[in-house]
């Protein structure tokens, strides 16, 4: 079992700021998509979704832009 911990394990005292922010990061996101799932997933939200499922295809609004005219 040593062995497995050994192969896995990291030597933190050489790790440089990238490999930090790589962790990091990797954490953040992990923890982001669980929430998210767990968010998508759940029974409850389940109304909240449907009502703005066809959200993107709603287009009789005009949206300002910025266009000349």
């Amino acid at each position: 079992m040593t062995k497995l911990f050994g192969y896995l394990g990291m030597d933190v005292a050489t790790m440089t700021t990238n490999d930090w922010l790589g962790v990091f990061f990797s954490v953040a996101v992990f923890t982001g998509m669980v929430y998210v799932y767990i968010m998508v997933f759940r029974p409850a939200n389940k109304d909240k979704f449907e009502s703005q499922s066809s959200m993107a295809l709603d287009d009789e609004d005009h949206i300002n832009a910025g266009e000349i005219k």
